[in-house]
Parts: structure tokens; sequence; C-alpha cells
């Protein structure tokens, strides 16, 4: 182990350098391992593997979270997230084959008493940091046209066929409604706007629509890798499930994920008119302009509903995080996002 050098880096580096071995040849090396920051579920890092000639080639791991008990033997808590690792590494292959841009994986590492679960990707060039994607004054051309290329990714992985995936939890939005409720209600306190929202989606329940697919479940402003030519990547799989598509762009229209632009619904960089063109013109169809609204309340709750968890995560969970309950602290915020948007 290298003196200055963080255990678990040094630890995980002799583990990516015994599978970059087997996947390349034995005179690679592993450099610039760093963890990455963001993800309140996984751990995410950035590397380069090095071949003897002095190629490099950039990568990014994505791995279940390492903990370790007193004994110093890996735990894992019990995920609450509708994949594993190695179906967000296929979920992925598969989107690349139907033409949403992605990452190629690499490799998977599969868990042993050394490391939990992952994958490895190509690390793309681009900026994932949702206010930079809408800041940055070198993206300002990307964004004019970013709206329409979300849509047309959308469709495109909604269209994946199903007997192609692997299997995967599948819910309407009847199921979607209950899951979420019981979720809420698990720590015992009130949230009368939240409750309201419930009573306002089960009165327009005809608004959602009966499509049934496959789900990206984290689609927004945040999990996009844009460059300056536009949409380079659809990351973070991990909450992808069989629904209704149009939970994803609902999804994306969420204020939170706006960074303070609230006059661009998509993402604060564009028009909801441009998302729905972008999703036609990929093989999605025509949508109704309600039912996405429909869908954004639905965002919009859910996302408060996931607040809450974190907040009790942190209070009550195993394993607290500040990042947790950075998060956590955004239920109110996002209660009264829930109201203004009802009014």
């Amino acid at each position: 182990m290298t003196t200055g050098v963080d255990p678990l880096t040094a630890d995980l580096s002799e583990v990516l350098l015994d599978q970059v071995r087997k996947v390349y040849d034995s005179g690679v090396a592993v450099e610039n391992l760093v963890r990455l920051s963001g993800g309140a579920s996984q751990e995410t890092w950035s590397f380069d593997v090095v071949t003897a000639e002095g190629a490099r080639m950039p990568l990014i791991l994505k791995r279940d979270p390492l903990l370790r008990d007193a004994q110093g033997v890996i735990t894992t808590e019990e995920s609450q997230l509708p994949v594993s690792r190695l179906t967000e590494g296929k979920l992925m292959e598969l989107a690349r084959v139907a033409r949403v841009p992605v990452p190629e994986v690499v490799f998977y590492l599969e868990a042993d008493e050394r490391t939990t679960a992952g994958f490895v990707t190509e690390r793309l060039d681009g900026e994932a940091l949702g206010l930079r994607v809408i800041r940055n004054e070198a993206l300002s051309r990307a964004r004019d046209n970013l709206a329409f290329e979300c849509g047309h990714a959308a469709a495109r992985l909604h269209g994946i066929p199903r007997d192609t995936l692997p299997d995967l939890v599948s819910m309407d939005i009847r199921e979607e409604l209950s899951y979420h409720h019981e979720l809420m209600s698990e720590p015992g306190h009130p949230y009368p706007g939240f409750e309201y929202g419930f009573r306002w989606l089960e009165e327009r329940i005809e608004l959602a629509g009966d499509q049934h697919s496959l789900v990206h479940g984290d689609f927004r402003n945040g999990n996009f890798l844009v460059g300056v030519d536009g949409l380079r990547g659809v990351l973070d799989w991990e909450g992808a499930h069989l629904g209704n598509p149009l939970i994803d762009l609902g999804w994306i229209c969420v204020r939170s994920w706006r960074y303070g632009y609230l006059k661009k619904p998509v993402g604060g960089f564009g028009d909801v008119e441009q998302l729905l063109a972008g999703y036609e013109a990929g093989g999605g169809g025509k949508v109704n302009r309600e039912s996405i609204r429909y869908w954004e309340v639905f965002g919009t709750l859910r996302w408060g509903i996931l607040c809450i968890n974190l907040t009790f995560k942190h209070l009550h969970g195993p394993h607290s995080s500040l990042e947790q309950a950075v998060i956590g602290r955004r239920t109110a915020e996002t209660e009264y996002d829930l109201l203004d948007l009802l009014d």
C-alpha cells in the first residue's frame, strides 16, 4: 500500500489493476484513481488505464457502496434501487444498440471479499453538473437544441424491445402511487401538502395514459453529459423499471432540476414543445400536454418523498451522510413547489 494513499483507494486500485490486466494485457497500469462527488446511493470513480506504450484509456467505475463491519468484512445495505449494477450495465448496453447516447460498457466487477459489484465504462468528455450545464457559456449553442435531443433520446430508450430487457420491477400509475404513499407514511410524520398531491393525482388518473415500457427513472438535468456539440450521454440508469414512459418526460420538467432557471421548464434549458418535438422525431409518438403536467406533478411529489426518505435515513439509518442530510432538508421546498404547481 502506498504511503499517504487512502486505504480504500489503494485497495480499489489493486482490484482494478487485477481486472484490467485480464481485459487488456499484463503490462497495463491504473493511474489517477479519484472518487467523484454526487450520487447518494452509489460510488463513482474516475481512473485511467495506461498501456506499456503510454496510450491512455479514460474510464469510469460505478459500484455499490463499500461498507465494512468492525472486523473489516465488506457489508452491504439493503438497496432500495430497482436494478443491480449488473442490470444497470446491461441496460446501458441495450441503450447503445438502440442509439441512445450512452458511454460504452467495458467490463464488470463481481462482488467478492475485496469489492462490491460494479461496472466500468468509457469516460466521455462533457459536463454533467446540472447548474453548469445551464450556466456554462461554452455550452450555449448546445442548450439551443438540448431539450429536443433529450426528447429524442427518451423516445429511443422507451422503444427498446421488451423481450430484450432483463428482469425489471414493473409498476403502473396506481402501483406507483401506492408505493410512494407507503414510503411517505413509514416515518409516521404528517405531510398535508403531499397528501393533497396524492388526492389530486388519484382524481385525474385518466391523464396518466396506459403506455408501458422501459423507463429510465431519473431522466433529468444532472444525469446528462453535455458537450459543446450537445447531448453526449444519458447517465445513471439505477432507477430503471417498467412503467409509463411519460414518467421520464414529467421528471425532466420538475422544478428542482431547473436549478433556479424556472422559465425554462425542461431542465432549466428548454421548452416542453422542444422536448415533445424530439420525442415524436425519435419515434415516441405525440404526447398530450396535460399528461406531461400530470407526470410533472407526480415527479414533484415523488422527489419530495425521496427527500423524506433520505431525511430519516440520515437521522436513523446505520450509515448517515452529509449528502443525505442536504437532500433531506429540501422536503419543505418540494412540498411548496407541489402546492404552487397545483394552484
